[in-house]
C-alpha cells in the first residue's frame, strides 16, 4: 500500500503540481483548496478551522479542526500520522507570508520523529536531514546546509566546498549557496538538526 501523501498548504502556489496517483492521499488545507482545484486535483480529505472555505465541496471528506492552539499544517500531520502515512509530499509551505514558512520549518522539527517530511516550492525542494543523507541528480544545483539551531560532525562528500566534521549554527555559521559537483552527494552529521535545501 503506498504510504506516500501529497499535501498541499495556502503558502506560495505551485506553477505546477506532481500526478496525484502517485500517492496513497491527497488532502489539503482549507485555504489551498481553490488552488489544488485549479490543477483539477480532487483530495481525498480538506482540513483546518474552515476560515478560508466558503463553499465547501459536497464530494470531499471535510475535517473541521478549530484549534487555534496548533496550525492547520500541524493539525493535517496529525490526521495523516493517525491514518499510518509516514511520509508526506508538501507543496504551497513557503513564500507569501515568512512568518508562516518559519512556522512550517519549526512543524517539520516537531514531526521529525514521526513523519518525514519533503517540501517542493518553484524553487527547488528542502528538508529536515538524517543523520546520513544521499542526495541523487542534483549536479551543478544550489545546495544549502541550515541548521536548526545547530549541527555538528557534518561531513560532506560531492559540493564545492566541502565540509569535514565541522559545525553549523545559526547566528555563527551558516552553509548556504554550496554547488554540487557531482550526481550524487553525501551530506552526514553526528548531532543538532538539519535542512538541506536543493535548488536550481
Amino acid at each position: 500500500m503506498n504510504k506516500t501523501a501529497l499535501l498541499l498548504l495556502n503558502g506560495e502556489k505551485p506553477n505546477a503540481m506532481p500526478d496525484s496517483s502517485n500517492y496513497g492521499i491527497v488532502c489539503a488545507t482549507d485555504g489551498a483548496y481553490k488552488t489544488i482545484s485549479r490543477f483539477n486535483i480532487k483530495p481525498d480529505f480538506i482540513s483546518g478551522d474552515l476560515d478560508s472555505l466558503t463553499e465547501p465541496p459536497k464530494d470531499v471528506e471535510i475535517i473541521h479542526t478549530p484549534n487555534q492552539n496548533y496550525t492547520d499544517f500541524d493539525k493535517v500531520l496529525k490526521i495523516l500520522f493517525n491514518r499510518n502515512y509516514v511520509d508526506v509530499h508538501v507543496y504551497g509551505a513557503s513564500g507569501k507570508e515568512q512568518d508562516h514558512f518559519m512556522g512550517n520549518l519549526h512543524t517539520a522539527l516537531q514531526w521529525k520523529n514521526k513523519i518525514r517530511l519533503t517540501f517542493f516550492d518553484n524553487y527547488g525542494y528542502y528538508f529536515l536531514a538524517r543523520p546520513n543523507e544521499v542526495i541523487r541528480n542534483c549536479l551543478k544545483k544550489h545546495v544549502s546546509l541550515v541548521p536548526m539551531p545547530s549541527a555538528e560532525g557534518i561531513t560532506t562528500i560531492g559540493l564545492q566546498y566541502p565540509l569535514l566534521n565541522e559545525t553549523l549554527r545559526f547566528g555563527d555559521r551558516l552553509g548556504t549557496r554550496n554547488i554540487a559537483i557531482t550526481n550524487h552527494v553525501e551530506i552526514a552529521f553526528k548531532t543538532g538538526d538539519l535542512f538541506i535545501f536543493i535548488n536550481d
